[in-house]
């Protein structure tokens, strides 16, 4: 007990000597109430289980390493799954928990854990075999650690290794939710009598992280960026894309929602998850973009534009992204385009 103590505060000591930004970023994850989202996220846990539990014959006997293993869950469907070995790699305390975790349920001597970056720790193996780990944030690539996943790819990955998963698509739509925008924007106009305005322009510069309902889409969806795991670098997590969207409907848009869809290719039959609007709840909900001036569309108009998005120059967690659109419409009363500047912090 006084060992694992010492081995917290060591663990705390580090932490203390990085940027705020990290601190903030690892610090998250060493508080229960995320790691209790994540695990009753039964789309997110399921998937997973199914894509390695259910392989069974490409896990077997395999070097797995589990890139922010948490509280262990996916280390141990390795093992469930016949691995010969897997390494847990995690900088929050919260690995602590995850070796009484594993030594709970025997599997203390087929799971090694290691508390450190992924990038300055050695693994007790060269090189392995297969990759699993559970990158995602918000909007994809918020507070994203796909390139620390990419890191392990390029350094221990063996030639023809797998990765769980390998594929993951954002798809971006256009939606009508004025009452919403009112609530959330339109407060700010006045506040208990009092013009709030200068707080709306940040309001509408900050992506709002909630649940749509599939009723409030508008448009076709879109898909804006697929990353392929074994071919992208970290170049590709920043990116400007056009998309197209056409209107389901005599509608108006308000916003464009954002989601992503995940793929476990390497599996026997791919098994996949989508995050979006017309699917099951899960724990990353959609990303919402308000736009400062709704459009007017019928049903077949276009709406085009472009989506780019990148880390922050201060902040790598942090994404910048700008979104431009034009309305393609032969009624001049009702054209519209913009630009629209937001931050993901």
């Amino acid at each position: 007990m006084a060992g694992e103590k010492m081995d917290v505060e060591q663990a705390e000591s580090q932490l203390k000597e990085m940027a705020h930004s990290e601190q903030h970023y690892f610090n998250s994850y060493n508080h229960h109430g995320i790691h209790e989202e994540m695990l009753k996220d039964e789309v997110r846990t399921r998937s997973y289980m199914n894509a390695i539990v259910q392989n069974k014959h490409l896990f077997k006997d395999k070097v797995v390493l589990d890139v922010g293993c948490g509280t262990g869950i996916l280390s141990m469907f390795a093992v469930k799954a016949g691995a010969k070995h897997v390494i847990g790699v995690d900088m929050s305390t919260i690995i602590f928990k995850a070796r009484e975790i594993v030594a709970c349920n025997g599997m203390a001597d087929k799971i090694t854990l290691i508390q450190g970056k992924m990038e300055e720790i050695e693994l007790p193996f060269p090189k392995v075999d297969i990759i699993i780990s559970e990158w995602m944030g918000y909007f994809l690539l918020y507070e994203s650690m796909l390139d620390t996943v990419l890191y392990a790819r390029d350094r221990y990955l063996v030639e023809d290794g797998l990765i769980f998963p390998d594929k993951a698509t954002i798809f971006v739509a256009g939606i009508e939710d004025g009452d919403y925008k009112d609530e959330k924007i339109g407060f700010w106009d006045n506040v208990y009598g009092f013009d709030y305005s200068p707080l709306k322009s940040t309001a509408l510069s900050e992506p709002l992280v909630d649940t749509v309902e599939m009723k409030a889409v508008v448009t076709d969806p879109a898909s804006v960026l697929t990353l392929d795991l074994y071919k992208c670098t970290t170049a590709d997590l920043a990116y400007s894309i056009p998309f197209e969207l056409t209107a389901r409907r005599d509608d108006f848009i308000h916003a464009l929602v954002a989601w992503f869809d995940i793929e476990f290719t390497a599996c026997h039959k791919t098994v996949a998850f989508s995050t979006g609007p017309h699917t099951k709840y899960t724990h990353w909900k959609q990303t919402v973009f308000y736009i400062k001036d709704a459009l007017t569309v019928q049903a077949g108009e276009k709406l085009r534009g472009n989506l780019a998005s990148g880390p922050n120059d201060k902040n790598r967690r942090d994404l910048d992204i700008k979104l431009e659109y034009k309305l393609e419409t032969t009624d001049p009363t009702r054209t519209g385009e913009g630009a629209c500047v937001f931050k993901m912090c």
